[in-house]
């Protein structure tokens, strides 16, 4: 009798597998009693029996079964030697036991039961395929896509007859055309394998183009196979599966480029929010101001105060410190105006050497009361993870978010340059000093201001650094050559010009990068800018005002 029943949970078990599972079983009282029956045989000491066990357990239908199925799977399924009950033991709590156990049948509490009369109940590795295998069925049968998505590219890499027809039967019901297309390609894997030589041409042909990771290995192998097939060379199968493997690379290829273009938009949108400040400064006063990347810095410094005085607050102190940045910025940037800089107009190499003392002076300052470590804002749950589009490209949400929030901060700034009195003064100002003072603008406090907006919006990209790298007493200095030549290459004073060449450079240096390495693609960045403007010495868009004439 026990002979025979080492044959019967396979049999079990594919008829688990083929048939597909009810929302609740035809008789609940037989569920529960084949479920419990299930849970006696995991209890028992032979592999054989529990793999029956097993089986009885995923074929009873009860709501509990999947429950169970992967606690054993994680090794949380325990037999307690006393009374013989299998339980659930939650490896969460101390090293002085678990804090939490549920009896499997029912999944009620228990309150009293010793841990040390505890034991696992062990998997062998044949066990542990089919949980795997019971699980991802399941999970076909969910009612969240993306939940059967997974289970299908899970299925993908245990290619079977069983699969096979897994994935077909789920593909006839499904109704979600990603989740639909997932299976197309689990089932077309499966189908390489096959005997029947139409059946691989058909997988062959659906495979090609994929932008499924199992596929192009998938397909090496059916070319390996029709290659070194030596009694009968299939030479169309060869070359089909040459052609699918072809058009893979050729869109992976596609796609990787897709990624760089992110990567380089990200990086040109954090530029173009480090260098717009630099740009209405230097278009409007003439001012070149080697401080401005220290005002990153004290955007960046006030992120993580924020952070660290909002503890309580993980998901929103990034939002709270958006203001507080560019207040701390702006404030810094009043100060050196009104204290510095007013005194040196018309003067531009005691200007830059002033400006470069007192980004020596921040510098310190910062070491002095933050410590010279760098320090690390953290990333808030809803701006963490990806945007995954297929195996090949993938959209970070953090670069996403900087993104969005480079073309928000880029758009109020243009409105206020071309919508307000203070923008209209700002232009007026920056095209000729002074008619504009004769108009009666007065010249002194619009240069305040424009120094101070545009040191709030470097606290702001220093805001935007935080969530791309460490904060520390030279971020500045990182970002202050880029600036500048964001400046000059798109044409000083030209918000327009800093939008596009910001862009221009991040896209750039992202596609030099994997060529040539980040130093030299720096490198040839700078030459290229420098051939540049010996044809077009006033950049991309030149601005008509005080420094474009000068």
């Amino acid at each position: 009798m026990g002979s025979r029943l080492i044959f019967v949970w396979p049999v079990l078990l594919a008829a688990f597998l083929l048939v597909p599972v009810p929302a609740l079983p035809a008789e609940a009282g037989v569920g529960q009693a084949e479920f419990e029956s299930g849970l006696s045989d995991l209890a028992n000491r032979r592999f054989k029996t529990r793999e029956q066990g097993l089986a009885r357990i995923a074929g009873s239908g009860v709501p509990r079964a999947p429950v169970v199925l992967r606690a054993l799977l994680e090794g949380e399924v325990q037999l307690h030697r006393s009374s013989g009950r299998v339980v659930l033991v939650s490896s969460r709590g101390d090293a002085a036991g678990p804090t939490v156990i549920l009896d499997a049948a029912s999944g009620a509490a228990i309150e009293e039961m010793d841990p040390d009369d505890l034991k696992r109940i062990v998997t062998n590795n044949r066990m542990r395929s089919d949980l795997r295998l019971i699980l991802a069925r399941l999970d076909l049968s969910a009612g969240d896509p993306a939940t059967r998505a997974v289970a299908a590219k899970n299925l993908m890499a245990k290619p079977s007859d069983a699969v096979a027809q897994l994935l077909s039967d789920a593909l006839v019901r499904e109704r979600d055309p990603g989740v639909a297309e997932v299976l197309r390609t689990g089932v077309a894997l499966n189908d390489l394998g096959s005997v029947d030589r139409s059946r691989r041409l058909s997988a062959i042909d659906q495979l090609r183009g994929s932008t499924h990771a199992e596929a192009p290995p998938a397909l090496e192998a059916a070319v390996r196979v029709s290659a070194e097939d030596g009694a009968e060379p299939d030479a169309e199968l060869h070359a089909a599966a040459t052609l699918a493997i072809a058009s893979i690379d050729r869109k992976r290829m596609f796609f990787d480029v897709l990624q760089t273009t992110f990567f380089g938009i990200s990086l040109g949108m954090v530029l173009v929010l480090a260098a717009t400040g630099l740009a209405i400064t230097f278009g409007v006063m003439g001012v070149i101001n080697m401080a401005h990347g220290e005002f990153m810095m004290l955007g960046a410094y006030a992120t993580w105060v924020v952070q660290e005085a909002l503890p309580q607050y993980p998901e929103a102190f990034l939002l709270i410190a958006i203001p507080v940045a560019f207040l701390v910025s702006g404030t810094a940037g009043l100060v050196l105006e009104r204290g510095v800089v007013r005194f040196l107009y018309g003067r531009p190499l005691e200007t830059l050497l002033a400006t470069f003392g007192v980004s020596l002076l921040l510098q310190q300052a910062v070491r002095s009361i933050f410590s010279p470590l760098n320090r690390a804002v953290s990333t808030p749950e809803w701006m963490s993870g990806q945007l995954v589009v297929n195996d090949y490209f993938g959209l970070t949400w953090t670069r996403i978010y900087i993104i969005l929030f480079g073309l928000l901060v880029f758009t109020l700034l243009v409105i206020v340059m071309q919508s307000t009195r203070l923008g209209l003064q700002i232009r007026a100002v920056a095209q000729n000093r002074e008619t504009a003072r004769a108009l009666g603008v007065r010249s002194d406090w619009i240069d305040a201001a424009t120094f101070g907006l545009g040191s709030g919006i470097a606290g702001l990209a220093g805001v935007a650094l935080t969530q791309l790298t460490n904060v520390g007493p030279n971020l500045g200095q990182s970002f202050i050559v880029d600036s500048f030549m964001v400046v000059v290459f798109g044409g000083v004073g030209s918000l327009w010009g800093t939008f596009v060449s910001g862009l221009t450079l991040g896209i750039g240096n992202k596609f030099l990068e994997p060529w040539v390495g980040a130093v030299l693609a720096k490198v040839l960045v700078l030459i290229f800018l420098i051939l540049f403007i010996q044809r077009r010495p006033r950049g991309l868009f030149p601005q008509q005002g005080r420094a474009a004439e000068g």
